[in-house]
């Protein structure tokens, strides 16, 4: 069933009409997560009327609608694209058998590990975002917030779906307890620690939607290989609207840049001091910003070595990513994978069983992907005429997860001293003085086609509408 039935109270696409006892459990958790949305959803927006893209199928050709939505308003539902009744599962001990659709009891506990952590990070964005609108740098990027932020509220549905069909009473108190943490708090925090920082300004959250949501594309892509067929069918439709998300950072990151290029060539000079005088954020501090987003999304992949990567392939509870276009046995029992560990002060590689570091290989996936998007940041720079390029820091540097945990490393990937670490931290990632200065630039500019001074416009509008559309209508 591709298209998506909106007559329901819940618009879905898996006919939750035929299972009166899940859809009241869904209904019942209805309200709260609407209460949730109204107690820490975006600030301010509940009677903004939003250009929002909708889906209305899971067809790839056509699975979208735009229009102007209530942001409470918004029909958020549970889409699966369809399934294939004679899906076999391709990697780990099971390959060949039939795809599952229901949870095999041994591996029950894994699965709803998995599912509970992929879910608790879609409404902490929305909490680490809340404020975000209240300083937005146009309407178009109010928007484009809002729509990540609608999405992310989507991909909470999605979880909470799977653990409301397929794991019983422990399933719905999983669910209840998905609205029940916060982003950042000290007493019940999210799961994962990159969950719990602060999204202070517009910069760090164009760095977010970049790297942290391009963690969200290779987590998703590595369980949409799942031998649990709900859950393969699930996050790739997640995967569909993540895309856009990754835009908006690539995008606003690359606009920042190139309104600083552009004042750095007006005023003839690179000195910091006037740049930021100017009301432009420098090249150096977008640097420290890159190093410490991208350093606390290459956490989130997990420990280098761990059995639990193992068993979730063994088990065919999550792949590699695109694990179908790889030529290898898909058992991997053999086979090794280079990781990093210091030994006396110095990084070395070595050689460990590939199952083991099945965090590293989707890591290291990641980087590759991530670098591709920095350099086309750099080509921004260099179609102006300045000798300056972003780098990605080594994966050593600024960890705090697995073997490389708290070891002090520069971003050149140098094993550093304490004294030294503590001299130079301050050039190597954002310091409270850099956060202070990008937040005195965050100013409310709504009016259509206007753009605050620090970011270029756009190339072109959402949707095919002109940049000066009237992307949010305020109520």
């Amino acid at each position: 069933m591709s298209t998506i039935n909106y007559s329901e109270k819940i618009p879905n696409n898996v006919n939750l009409v035929e299972d009166r006892t899940l859809q009241r459990a869904l209904e019942q958790w209805q309200p709260n997560f609407i209460q949730w949305w109204d107690d820490v959803g975006p600030e301010g927006s509940t009677n903004h009327e939003v250009y929002l893209r909708t889906a209305v199928s899971v067809d790839p050709q056509g699975w979208a609608q735009f229009g102007h939505v209530k942001m409470r308003d918004y029909r958020w539902g549970i889409f699966l694209n369809p399934g294939d009744p004679n899906r076999e599962i391709h990697f780990g001990d099971h390959k060949g058998e039939q795809a599952w659709q229901d949870v095999p009891g041994e591996h029950r506990a894994n699965l709803r590990r998995i599912i509970v952590t992929q879910g608790d990070t879609e409404p902490a964005s929305v909490e680490q975002q809340r404020h975000l609108g209240l300083t937005a740098p146009s309407i178009y990027d109010l928007r484009n917030l809002f729509q990540v932020n609608v999405e992310e509220g989507r991909h909470l549905w999605a979880m909470v779906y799977l653990l409301h069909r397929h794991f019983g009473r422990d399933g719905r108190e999983e669910a209840e307890a998905l609205l029940d943490r916060r982003s950042g708090d000290e007493n019940n925090p999210r799961i994962l620690g990159a969950f719990n920082e602060k999204t202070p300004d517009w910069l760090a959250f164009f760095m977010f939607t970049y790297f942290t949501d391009r963690d969200g594309k290779f987590q998703l892509s590595a369980l949409a290989e799942s031998a649990f067929d709900p859950l393969s069918r699930t996050t790739k439709f997640m995967l569909t609207e993540e895309a856009h998300h990754m835009f908006v950072g690539e995008s606003g990151v690359s606009r920042v840049v190139q309104r600083t290029c552009q004042v750095m060539n007006e005023l003839k000079t690179d000195d910091v001091a006037k740049l930021r005088a100017a009301g432009v954020i420098d090249l150096p501090t977008i640097q420290r910003y890159l190093n410490f987003h991208y350093s606390v999304t290459i956490d989130l992949f997990g420990a280098d070595q761990s059995s639990n990567a193992a068993t979730f392939y063994s088990s065919g509870l999550k792949g590699r990513f695109e694990e179908g276009k790889r030529t290898d046995d898909h058992l991997l029992k053999d086979q090794t994978y280079k990781v990093l560990e210091v030994v006396n002060g110095r990084l070395v590689e070595k050689d460990v069983p590939m199952l083991n570091a099945l965090n590293e290989v989707l890591r290291d996936d990641f980087i590759k992907d991530s670098v591709a998007g920095v350099g086309r940041w750099n080509k921004v720079i260099e179609k102006a005429g300045i000798p300056f390029r972003l780098t990605v820091p080594h994966k050593a540097f600024h960890r705090n997860i697995g073997a490389l945990a708290g070891i002090k490393m520069s971003p050149e990937g140098r094993v550093v001293s304490e004294s030294e670490w503590q001299a130079k931290k301050d050039e190597w990632l954002p310091s409270d003085a850099d956060r202070a200065f990008v937040a005195s630039l965050m100013g409310r500019v709504v009016e259509p086609g206007k753009f605050a001074h620090w970011i270029a416009p756009p190339v072109m509008g959402i949707n095919r509408q002109p940049v000066d559309f009237d992307y949010v209508r305020f109520g």
